[in-house]
């Protein structure tokens, strides 16, 4: 029932090979799967590592006037203070990145200000001595200049105001005390729990919602349950390699995935059915052109004729997407070695896989029907 198509080498055989395309699959993404398994069963120490996006935390990009403050050394003073798991990372365009859990941003109850810790003491008392008493008993005096009083604002992504209160203003103090001063700030964020449930939430709504579309899509599109349940299983097997190479990454390498990941996913979702439906809506053209060949010789041919241009088209997108990894920086860094794993397992997934698994689908059923209809032939000739 697999025998190769007449007339053609036997490297052209892609379908009769189908056992080995198979063998492949599971040897690149059965090791995958168990680092994905190790994320919950080790609670995050070796598998999948999630940025701030996921887990929440604050990230913070200073840079102090001395340029020969360590990383390292930054870190083992963050856990002197408190805060333990602390990781500082030097990037590239010279900032120290500090990630730690959330660090409090809320303004801390402050007293009420005593006249020496006015903003210009020197110039009050030598030319209005009366005027701090005056200014300090007066409800209806405007505020103090001085950053004490004012309330800290929530420090935000691309803030470069250094934090002047809270535990976010004690930390920077005793940075500046112990390493010098702060030359510049890049950003400072910090994300909650709440929006990090949030956002794991839609991400797996989103692709649950997406795959059930693209099954039902299919199944009405071809008129026949396994095509869609057969693209299913080739999106599985490409989701399953990304992920799994960024659990891999991120337990000997420290790669984390951010909320780009989720957009890196739904993108390979999209195209990795994109490529499935050209091989199968070629395979439905010859299958009724070459009504009465074998359903295996005509899959292998539909495969050979679309290849071609499966192939080509993905090289031009992983083209694009080396340049993006190796010149745009690692801002989106992860985001375009996502979508380059997925692109790659895409289009190979089309061919090897969701192909292969229609053939052994109709073939079971082919057999599943012909014991069916040897039973009642087998029933009339019992009674003789």
């Amino acid at each position: 029932m697999s025998e190769a198509p007449r007339h053609l080498p036997w490297y052209f055989d892609v379908v009769g090979k189908r056992r080995l395309w198979f063998a492949f699959s599971a040897l690149i993404t059965i090791p995958g799967l168990i680092f994905i398994l190790l994320t919950p069963l080790t609670g995050g120490a070796a598998g999948l590592k999630f940025s701030i996006d996921y887990t929440g935390g604050t990230i913070w990009q200073i840079r102090f006037e001395d340029p020969n403050v360590a990383a390292n050394d930054v870190q083992r003073f963050l856990g002197e203070q408190g805060l333990e798991g602390s990781t500082v990372t030097r990037t590239g365009t010279g900032f120290l990145e500090i990630r730690t859990l959330p660090i409090g941003i809320e303004a801390e109850p402050s007293p009420t200000p005593a006249p020496s810790t006015s903003a210009a003491p020197s110039a009050s008392a030598s030319s209005a001595p009366s005027a701090s008493p005056a200014a300090s008993a007066s409800p209806g005096a405007s505020p103090s200049p001085d950053a004490s009083a004012s309330p800290a604002p929530t420090p935000a992504a691309g803030n470069t105001e250094l934090p002047t209160q809270g535990r976010l203003g004690e930390v920077r103090r005793a940075l500046e005390a112990e390493f010098g001063p702060i030359a510049e700030q890049a950003a400072l964020t910090t994300i909650g729990p709440v929006v990090t449930a949030d956002l794991i939430g839609q991400a797996l709504i989103l692709i649950a919602v997406g795959s059930l579309a693209i099954l039902v899509w299919m199944g009405y599109r071809f008129r026949d349950f396994k095509f869609g349940a057969s693209a299913i299983a080739a999106l599985l097997h490409d989701v399953v390699v990304v992920i799994g190479v960024f659990a891999i990454l991120g337990t000997f390498l420290g790669v984390e995935i951010d909320a780009l990941f989720v957009t890196a996913m739904l993108t390979v979702i999209g195209f990795s059915v994109h490529d499935t439906i050209v091989v199968f809506d070629r395979i439905r053209e010859n299958k009724a052109r070459h009504a009465g060949e074998p359903f295996d010789r005509i899959v292998n041919h539909s495969i050979l004729q679309t290849a071609g241009r499966s192939i080509t088209t993905s090289l031009t997108v992983v083209i694009t997407l080396l340049s993006l990894i190796l010149f745009a920086g690692e801002a989106i860094g992860e985001f375009g070695l996502a979508l380059l794993l997925g692109i790659v397992s895409g289009t190979y997934s089309s061919i090897f896989n969701a192909a292969q698994i229609l053939v052994v689908w109709q073939h079971w059923e082919d057999r599943r029907r012909e014991r069916a209809m040897a039973q009642p032939q087998s029933t009339r000739r019992a009674p003789a």
